[in-house]
């Protein structure tokens, strides 16, 4: 079987390496792409498969957000999905019904792959945002939690379903993820029993940040896209970082971590910026440098 796909085409306004990607011309081929000012917008546009993945707009996805890495004009991006579902995780027919017919290193190929779009969601500078209404289940709830910001509708359904297929609970990194968000005795049930959780028991969970009525998510998401990509980025990006590396420290290390980080971060012009403005008691037009 076939999994792989072309990497990522050369896009308008490319730099040099070392310089800087430019991505706010990047025509998608798998979902929707649109930028306003810095703020990306990803959507999942299978709504006849409620926003089903393919291997196709995996490795898409993945490539993307690989190149957001490097991107200087993408700010924050928002994760959401088209008529009133998120993701329904992979497609039944067009991935699991091949995958049962592969050999066995075709299928790490292909959950390497998927584990690899967590990789570059976790490891891109940008916060990611994910606007969940409706189902959000198996790799659609993974993408979801592994984006930094959730924000949900009553409506939403969420569930890491993966053993009710066969499968371990521990998928694109659920063993480690789920339990830093919503603790390890709920994440050993989610994951165990594959049951569902409805929007308000997520909300209180702490899956979600918020919910908010469906009409309202996508605005209030992207608005608070906006007010992170008028802020600090640089220091943003950092903070990230320092989320995602901190797990792994005991705490002496997290502090001379986070000396160091500081440190490189009152180096900016972001930082003169802020003091300046405070002196003039006046909001500062952070430019993420």
């Amino acid at each position: 079987m076939q999994q792989d796909v072309p990497p990522l085409r050369p896009m308008k306004g490319l730099h040099l390496p070392g310089h800087g990607l430019r991505l706010a011309d990047y025509q998608a081929r798998h979902f929707l792409w649109s930028v306003e000012g810095s703020v990306a917008t990803i959507t999942l546009n299978r709504p006849e498969r409620k926003n089903a993945l393919t291997f196709e707009s995996y490795a898409e996805l993945r490539d993307l957000f690989r190149a957001l890495a490097y991107a200087v004009d993408i700010k924050v991006v928002v994760v959401t999905g088209a008529e009133g579902n998120f993701c329904s995780g992979g497609d039944v027919f067009e991935i699991i019904g091949r995958l049962v017919e592969t050999d066995m290193p075709g299928l790490l190929r292909f959950t390497r792959m998927t584990g690899d779009l967590v990789k570059a969601m976790r490891h891109c500078p940008q916060p990611v945002i994910a606007a969940v209404d409706g189902v959000c289940v198996g790799a659609g709830a993974m993408i979801a939690l592994a984006s930094d910001i959730r924000l949900g509708t009553p409506r939403s359904r969420v569930g890491f379903v993966f053993t009710r297929v066969g499968l371990a609970g521990c998928d694109m990194g659920a063993c480690t993820l789920l339990p830093w968000v919503v603790g390890q005795g709920r994440a050993a049930e989610l994951l165990y029993t594959g049951r569902m959780m409805d929007g308000p028991e997520a909300e209180r969970w702490g899956f979600f940040n918020r919910l908010l009525a469906p009409e309202e998510l996508l605005p209030a998401a992207q608005s608070l896209a906006l007010e992170l990509a008028q802020g600090p980025t640089f220091a943003l990006a950092m903070t990230k970082a320092m989320l995602h590396q901190e797990w792994n420290m005991g705490l002496d290390e997290a502090i001379e971590a986070e000396a160091q980080a500081q440190a490189i971060c009152m180096a900016t012009r972001d930082f003169t910026r802020g003091y300046q403005s405070f002196l003039a008691k006046g909001m500062p037009e952070f430019q993420g440098d």
